[in-house]
């Protein structure tokens, strides 16, 4: 062990095994608390993992129709969630009765709808009595996979939608509707492609657990290791080089995993003692390694699952949506950065040597094939293979380029000699990333099924286009109180339900209020994507903030607010792209046919005055920007940065104005003497 390893190794033990286990209790907030299963139970729920990835990976190279692909998945993702996570916590790390019962019925109800066929699917309008048992009992099963993965709220909220559609006749204006029978709500949720197996269950059944599948195998492979080892050899040594660090770290994690928790957890458990040694203070600490972490929902190449629901409702490709994020993602990353040069001077931050685990060149000649693995994605994409193709051939090179090396093949070296094939088998990497896969897309997966409970509704009884009306009305069909009152709706939403669900039902209910006055429907869709992001740091589902204050023994709440600091500048952004066509440069114009013909010049004016605009905020919320600022210096620059936000030239000049004016104040006014 080198002495780098040695210190790093000694500062990680200096993070509390309480602080990692109320950390590890975030994360199962997010992705259920599951049982740790022992003998043959453990066996049997790994074969059956296993076989789901298989069976997935199957279906992207070969054609599976779409009803059998999406009830087959769902019936994977039930009789799994029944297993692994249990009714209540007391009956964890067993497996009960009632658990069996469930994950058989799940079986048994798509068993019944694949067999119907065609026949089943007609009569969705006037369905048979055994149809309608069926479908309730799929809607009962859904409603508790959600409960058991990402607790009451979802199944709360998919409830009252299901009473409204019951309801409709005796609701008030404007709400009202002519109501739908058991019966008819049934058909429509369980018999027909436009309920639970409906668009949200066809993206996870088809592209979200080929990406979960993508990830475990680069977790399994090294590749996160290998994130973190490059990127504290890079930044390491300066004030600020902690802090980059962690800018950079969680890029590197973020983009395959695409989950803010895991991110921020994994990275804090390394980065916190490193981040303490220079000199920050906890919470401070914490909401930097938060908003670290939640860059990863918002990051090529993955992003969060939301992103390939954006794809879907758009019917655009994957590609087009990678697109769309660059330029945001690059700004966030910008915001980030200079917050951390800023700390350095803010806090007096003193220099804190880290010998490096190795030089990068070294690090990269003996593991670059993991950022082969990393951009291959994007580099099938671009050579013209679906997203599905795209992921499917780059797991085949993750697992094809771990064999490189013998500390990270998924296949181990001696699997063929010296006996005890089927033992190695069992152990090997490869089959722990395939159970992986699978178990990690079970919270997102029954949550899109839940969530096409939501659209179904939506779109039975005409609520989305309600819902717009109301709120044009009360903005008076102003585009400014629209963006507001819609990012406001979608915020609230997201306070109670994950980032995918959050998108999801406002995809459905608020989108089409800004489409109606005039935004293009994937500005208008990236508006609430990046605003459905903004539950990950609020109250109280503010997980990845919570998650870090457990790791750096900080105060969740002050730690939320550090990590709004730091997130802030950029979730000003989407504004800039539904107020005014030329902020719609900042999306690279929704797609690569549009960028063709795209005014670069427009694009590159409003990408710098989004940067300016973000530098001005940064400066004012830290109270820094050349020196410590005065009050009026700070407000100046706030508002400055609002302005700047507002793509119009008039309001661009007069931010430009503003921070120049403040900056040469700064550097004209006498520095204080020091004794």
């Amino acid at each position: 062990m080198t002495d780098h390893q040695a210190e790093r190794a000694q500062l990680s033990a200096e993070i509390d095994a309480a602080a990692l286990q109320k950390a590890a209790e975030y994360i199962e907030q997010e992705e259920g608390a599951a049982n740790k299963l022992q003998g043959w139970l453990a066996a049997f729920v790994t074969l059956v993992a296993v076989g789901m990835s298989g069976y997935h990976l199957y279906s992207a190279y070969d054609i599976v129709p779409a009803q059998v692909l999406r009830a087959t998945h769902l019936a994977f993702v039930l009789f799994l969630c029944f297993l692994v996570f249990p009714v209540a916590r007391r009956f964890r790390h067993r497996i009960m009765w009632w658990d069996w019962i469930a994950a058989l019925l799940a079986v048994a109800v798509t068993w019944y709808l694949i067999q119907g066929g065609d026949d089943l699917t007609d009569r969705n309008t006037t369905p048979l009595p055994w149809d309608i048992f069926f479908g309730l009992t799929l809607i009962v099963l859904v409603l508790e996979a959600m409960r058991r993965t990402s607790g009451w709220i979802m199944p709360f909220i998919c409830t009252a939608f299901l009473a409204y559609a019951l309801a409709g006749p005796w609701l008030p204006a404007p709400w009202t509707h002519k109501g739908y029978e058991v019966g008819r709500l049934v058909g429509v949720m369980y018999m027909t492609l436009e309920g639970i197996f409906g668009v949200a269950l066809d993206v996870s059944s088809s592209l979200i657990i080929l990406f979960t599948i993508f990830g475990a195998f680069l977790q399994y492979s090294g590749a996160g290791k290998f994130y973190l080892d490059f990127s504290f050899s890079a930044m390491g040594g300066k004030p600020t080089g902690a802090g980059r660090t962690v800018v950079l770290a969680s890029f590197l994690l973020g983009g395959p995993s695409g989950s803010g928790v895991a991110t921020t957890v994994t990275l804090g458990s390394v980065a916190y003692p490193m981040l303490q040694k220079v000199g920050y203070e906890k919470n401070a600490a914490g909401g930097l390694l938060s908003a670290g972490g939640l860059g990863a929902i918002i990051s090529p190449p993955v992003l969060g699952a939301a992103a390939f629901l954006i794809a879907e409702f758009l019917k655009i490709s994957y590609l087009d949506v990678l697109l769309m994020a660059v330029i945001p993602t690059v700004l966030f990353y910008f915001a980030l950065f200079l917050m951390v040069e800023i700390d350095a001077r803010k806090y007096g931050m003193h220099e804190a040597v880290f010998e490096k685990v190795d030089s990068v060149w070294h690090l990269t000649r003996r593991y670059w094939f993991h950022f082969l693995s990393l951009i291959s994605i994007v580099a099938f994409m671009m050579w013209g293979f679906s997203p599905v193709m795209s992921v499917f051939w780059a797991t085949v090179v993750s697992l094809a380029t771990s064999l490189l090396r013998r500390d990270t093949a998924l296949i181990p070296w001696d699997l063929f000699s010296g006996g005890g094939f089927w033992r190695k088998l069992g152990g090997a990497p490869l089959v722990k990333a395939l159970e992986g896969g699978s178990i990690g897309v079970l919270n997102v997966a029954a949550t899109c099924a839940g969530a096409g409970i939501i659209v179904g509704v939506v779109t039975l009884t005409g609520l989305g286009l309600k819902f717009s009306s109301i709120v044009i009305d009360y903005a008076n069909g102003n585009l400014i109180l629209t963006a507001i009152f819609t990012a406001l709706v979608v915020w609230i939403v997201g306070l109670a339900v994950p980032v995918t669900a959050s998108y999801i039902i406002c995809a459905v209910i608020a989108a089409p209020a800004l489409i109606k006055l005039g935004v293009p429907e994937y500005a208008a869709h990236m508006f609430i994507f990046y605003y459905a992001v903004l539950s990950e740091v609020s109250p109280p589902t503010a997980l990845s903030p919570f998650a870090a204050a457990a790791i750096t023994g900080g105060d969740p709440y002050k730690t939320t607010l550090q990590c709004w600091k730091y997130t802030v500048p950029a979730f000003l952004l989407p504004f800039m792209f539904v107020l005014d066509p030329s902020g719609q440069g900042l999306l690279l114009m929704g797609s690569t046919k549009a960028l063709a013909t795209a005014n670069w010049w427009s694009i590159a004016e409003v990408t710098v005055t989004a940067a300016i605009g973000i530098a001005a905020l940064a400066a004012g919320f830290q109270g820094w920007a050349l020196r410590k600022t005065t009050r009026l210096e700070r407000w100046l620059l706030i508002v400055a940065g609002f302005a700047l936000a507002y793509p119009a030239w008039q309001a661009d000049l007069a931010g430009i104005a503003v921070v120049v004016g403040v900056l040469a104040v700064q550097y004209l006014r006498p520095q204080p003497q020091t004794a």
